[in-house]
């Protein structure tokens, strides 16, 4: 789904709100210009023709008023005697008025002199044609010029920037894996390719052949990695499986464990950073699974640890779901979650919960203050409080993974009491109850 906006629909809206505040200062100009047109001109020109009637009347008594295609005038002489005056003009005294009715757009001006009172008549029609005529229509054309000419530019704009849109297009659509570097050719650009365009090519060009430089490198590590590091963990896992068998004493068998016991750490940390080598999480398999069975060899695996210890391990079931995922991947995230608990907890026990759709490894180990819960999924950190110690990282590859997949990771402990850690899956898919063995605390 494309997100709305845009550089094309962001230029388009400038060229819009251009035209219309091009519009609206014009018509507003026009406007203005025909208020001034009649407030000013009109009502001066008015006054003088009332001033010239007047010095005529003095000059030349018994003068008719004015009586135009645009104006009537009306003489009202001191002594009444004067032609029939319109009803509409009987109550106006001196000064401007205006006149409105049906057909009727009028300014009158009222004034007094020597030879009486004089009624000054214009129709306002012939101003508003004028305006018409002489503001509104040549506003229009220059408007259209206006419009047409801003269309012109937003083309040419549009073609100059449609190698850039394509560019775009091109980055958006690769394929990390894969990048097509041969839609980067100028030839391939829809426009005119001008230096900036290829400049921004020849750059998008560059990063596209590292990116592939990038993935083939991984490709290559994780590929190399998993045959060249996992080989002589094996060769060890063997010799210490021969040297278990022979007859040793009890500090060389304590030993024999260790080394053993390093061993399997060594195997799931590779894994993970095998996994968390991965441009993404392509080329892991994917199917369908229930998590019982993968919880339990988990918890299987993890019970030499504690050996020696006053630890029990408990497995229980209190739902049952089934993934769509890399077993691969929650192996690695549940595994470091039971050493983790399994190295911090020295008495008391262990307890994994299978639920509706979470699994919870919950100890009665160490435990951490809110201070160490703040730093937890920062590499290499640990707390000390274990004298086996620990790599620092387990925590930090569970968040990884967590985030990447998209299973929540819950962490919640008490000093001295012990830790909570949770992975909560979304997609789980419900499994019908009963179906998965005992429900009931199971001890390993």
């Amino acid at each position: 789904m494309r997100a709305p906006g845009g550089a094309r629909r962001k230029v388009w809206a400038v060229f819009m709100l251009q035209l219309a505040a091009i519009s609206c200062a014009a018509l507003v100009g026009v406007y203005g210009a025909a208020a001034i047109l009649e407030d000013l001109l009109l009502r001066r020109a008015l006054r003088d023709e009332a001033q010239h009637f007047f010095e005529r009347a003095a000059e030349q008594p018994g003068m008719v008023p004015p009586d135009t295609y645009n104006m009537r005038g009306y003489l009202v002489s001191r002594d009444a005697s004067a032609a029939p005056l319109p009803a509409e003009l009987l109550p106006l005294g001196p000064g401007f008025h205006r006149l409105h009715g049906t057909g009727i757009d009028e300014l009158v001006y009222v004034s007094d002199a020597e030879p009486g009172r004089l009624f000054l008549v214009f129709r306002r029609e012939q101003v508003h044609r004028f305006a018409f005529l002489f503001g509104f229509v040549p506003l229009t054309a220059v408007l259209l010029i206006i419009y047409l000419a801003t269309w012109l530019t937003y083309r040419a704009s549009r073609r100059a920037r449609s190698p850039v849109v394509a560019l775009a297009n091109v980055v958006r659509d690769w394929d990390p894996k894969s990048p097509d570097l041969g839609a980067l050719n100028l030839e391939r650009l829809p426009g005119e390719t001008d230096r900036d365009v290829r400049v921004l090519a020849g750059a998008l060009h560059r990063f596209a052949t590292r990116i592939e430089s990038f993935v083939e490198r991984e490709r290559n590590f994780t590929r190399d990695a998993s045959h060249e590091l996992r080989s002589p963990l094996t060769v060890i896992k063997v010799a210490a499986d021969v040297l278990e068998d022979e007859e040793l004493s009890a500090f060389a068998r304590r030993s024999v464990g260790r080394i053993r016991t390093a061993t399997r750490d060594m195997e799931a940390l590779i894994e993970a950073f095998l996994i968390l080598a991965r441009e993404s999480d392509t080329g892991l398999p994917q199917e369908d699974f229930e998590i019982d069975a993968l919880v339990e060899e988990e918890t299987e695996r993890v019970q030499p640890l504690l050996d020696n210890k006053p630890v029990q391990l408990f497995l229980r079931h209190e739902g049952r779901f089934a993934l769509h995922a890399s077993p691969r991947v929650l192996s690695v995230m549940l595994g470091n979650l039971l050493r983790n608990a399994c190295h911090y907890t020295e008495e008391g026990r262990v307890v994994v919960t299978v639920g509706a759709d979470y699994v919870r490894v919950q100890d009665t180990g160490v435990g951490m203050s809110d201070d160490d819960l703040a730093h937890v999924f920062t590499p290499f950190f640990h707390a000390d409080r274990n004298p086996r110690g620990g790599h620092g990282v387990g925590l930090t590859i569970v968040k990884r993974l967590s985030d990447r997949f998209g299973w929540p990771l819950e962490l919640a402990s008490v000093l001295g009491k012990g830790t909570t850690a949770t992975i909560r899956f979304p997609q789980a898919r419900p499994l019908p109850a009963g179906a998965a063995g005992n429900d009931a605390p199971r001890t390993h």
